[in-house]
């Protein structure tokens, strides 16, 4: 065997397979060169799921005869001017999108210069291009891809589905447009619109896309750290969903899938979530050009960043700003399914913020959960349960004042108990419902909290030092982050090549808890995302476990001053619009939807 030089063909049907692996990746190098290319209003036509055609038509500035020519050839693009690869300001860069697709299908391009005003017209098949000829077309360009991996039928039999392949693309064109609220897009499947997003503000975009719910129930983002910039919309806890598919993230304007940026999420709403459920989101994260790596995936959906760490500490720091902020405000999804039509305004009153919170935890997986209840049981000699409902001085109500006064507190004044669980109150502006279980679960679990960062994590030392074997680089890892782990109660050392020695545990884990499981749980996590949460989120796990054993329980029955002082306790204490679970505390009602039920409105 001989080294040779492949065929331009062959070179170019091995690019395809690289970046054109499906109909939803050439959709999106062809939008993005759209978008580039200055446009307003982008359209999306296809069949069969794209295998049969994808026309894709913009109003940008089109090209002349002579880029249209070059842009089918092998690496010529118009986004490098300065052949920098470090600074790209392009969604597109890679100079290969366009002769990959032509050489596994049959394209057509037409074009017109928004310069000259002159359009022309080319046809490829099979990566043989024809000659340029005029063409009538007004400003903008025009692409057809019909047949797409004809010439490659190998790859052809492993594409899904129509309906499949169409809803990637419908998922491609959805991240794209939330990414560009002021480009109109159109997508229509066979004959039928699917997609219609008129140009709009960043909410309203996100609102068509997501719902309506989505934009009642989000939450401004807007932070800035050291040159780099994050903002968006991100969900209130209680707007969750059982998979990540609704969060989207975006670098520079490029849709990316990062781990490390979705961990930073994770990491801000583990307090907030049961570790099952994930928030909706739309985060944009503006950074210099020179500080990201976008070249480091063929698709352009992963990136790398120069300074991981700084990107995560904005994210994470952002978004638990921001969730404080709205701690007591909780959804409005409750009352729009419970009303229907109806659909009442549920925008929570603003409260008065309490405390902040100084730790957040969560779930984790290195013990059996059969032992919960004993570590909450010996956790209560280190940590106190939160005290019973005692009346709360801004809960009692003289003799002298009227209930209008207990009214204008923003949860309004208890009225009733049903069912032996919801509290009735009424406000100055119409009526509260709250779930006296789940209000009080979150009271005691932000008490635990409290407790434990003014008195820190107790530590248990151990009576002769336990040795974990490890590769030498997971080792290294958890060495580095000793300093944070110590602070959790977790102290270790090396112990050779390979292995550490663990000296002290975190008192409130107890005896049952596998220490060689736990130290290689957390070392797995600091090879995958360079930061430990799993400790944290182990140790939340057990306070929340308390909080839910400690708080006051369905079907006990309180009395006036029990329930209005669960109520301004609850003003008082971050995120109580939602207990430890993402489940709702407490919904209200106004008076005008009230009214509305009666047929009075």
């Amino acid at each position: 065997m001989r080294i040779r030089h492949l065929p331009d063909t062959l070179v170019n049907q091995i690019a395809a397979g690289e970046v054109i692996e499906r109909p939803a990746a050439a959709v999106k190098e062809l939008v993005e060169n759209a978008i580039d290319a200055g446009s307003t209003r982008v359209d999306i036509d296809l069949q069969a799921g794209g295998k049969s055609l994808i026309r894709v038509a913009d109003n940008g500035f089109g090209m002349s005869t002579q880029e249209l020519k070059a842009a089918l050839d092998r690496h010529a693009t118009s986004k490098l001017p300065d052949d920098d690869l470090l600074h790209i300001d392009h969604l597109g860069f890679r100079g290969e999108a366009l002769p990959s697709i032509a050489s596994v299908a049959r394209v057509n391009i037409k074009t017109c210069d928004a310069e000259s005003g002159d359009a022309w017209e080319i046809t490829v098949e099979g990566g043989k291009k024809s000659a340029v000829k005029p063409s009538a077309h007004p400003k903008g360009t025009t692409l057809e891809v019909r047949d797409l991996f004809y010439a490659t039928p190998a790859r052809l039999k492993f594409l899904k589905t129509e309906r499949a392949e169409f809803m990637a693309v419908k998922d491609t064109i959805t991240r794209l447009a939330m990414a560009f609220p002021q480009v109109a897009f159109t997508l229509t499947h066979d004959g039928k619109t699917a997609l219609k997003l008129a140009a709009s503000e960043p909410l309203d975009r996100l609102s068509a896309i997501l719902g309506k719910d989505f934009a009642e129930n989000a939450i401004k983002i807007d932070a800035e750290r050291e040159g780099i910039r994050l903002h968006g919309f991100a969900g209130l806890p209680t707007l969750n969903r059982g998979t990540m598919q609704y969060q989207y993230l975006f670098v520079n304007g490029r849709p990316v899938r990062d781990k490390l940026m979705t961990g930073a999420v994770r990491g801000a709403y583990m307090d907030l979530l049961a570790r099952d459920r994930h928030p909706m989101l739309a985060l944009y994260l503006e950074v210099s050009q020179s500080d990201v790596d976008v070249n480091v995936h063929p698709a352009k959906a992963e990136v790398r960043f120069k300074d991981a760490g700084l990107v995560r500490g904005l994210i994470v720091s952002a978004l638990k700003h921001s969730l404080h902020e709205h701690g007591q405000q909780t959804s409005t999804t409750v009352s729009h399914q419970a009303f229907g039509a109806l659909r009442p305004q549920m925008h929570s009153p603003a409260l008065p913020m309490g405390r902040p919170s100084q730790s957040s935890f969560g779930g984790g997986s290195f013990y059996s959960p059969s032992a919960n209840q004993a570590m909450a049981e010996k956790v209560e000699q280190h940590y106190q349960p939160f005290e019973g409902l005692q009346p709360h001085a801004r809960a009692e109500i003289q003799e002298e004042q009227t209930p209008s006064v207990a009214e204008t507190y923003p949860l309004g004044a208890a009225r009733a108990q049903v069912h032996e669980n919801y509290i009735i109150a009424q406000t100055s502006e119409g009526m509260v419902i709250v779930d006296q279980h789940a209000a009080h679960e979150r009271l005691v679990y932000e008490r635990f909290k409290a407790q434990m960062a003014e008195r820190g994590i107790e530590k248990q030392g151990l009576l002769s030092p336990e040795i974990v074997d490890l590769e030498e680089s997971e080792a290294q890892r958890l060495i580095d982050q000793a300093d944070v782990l110590s602070k959790l109660g977790l102290e270790v050392e090396p112990f050779g090549a390979g292995a550490i020695a663990v000296r002290s545990l975190p008192a409130i884990l107890g005896s049952r808890v596998n220490i060689e499981k736990l130290i290689k749980d957390i070392a797995d996590e600091l090879t995958e995302s360079g930061e430990t949460t799993l400790l944290e989120e182990k140790l939340n796990h057990i306070l929340s476990t308390m909080a839910c054993h400690g708080s006051v329980r369905s079907g006990r029955r309180l009395n006036t001053d029990e329930m209005n002082a669960l109520l301004r306790q609850m003003e008082d204490t971050p995120h109580s619009g939602q207990c430890n679970h993402g489940r709702p505390t407490w919904v209200s009602l106004s008076l005008a939807d009230i009214e509305k039920l009666f047929g009075r409105r």
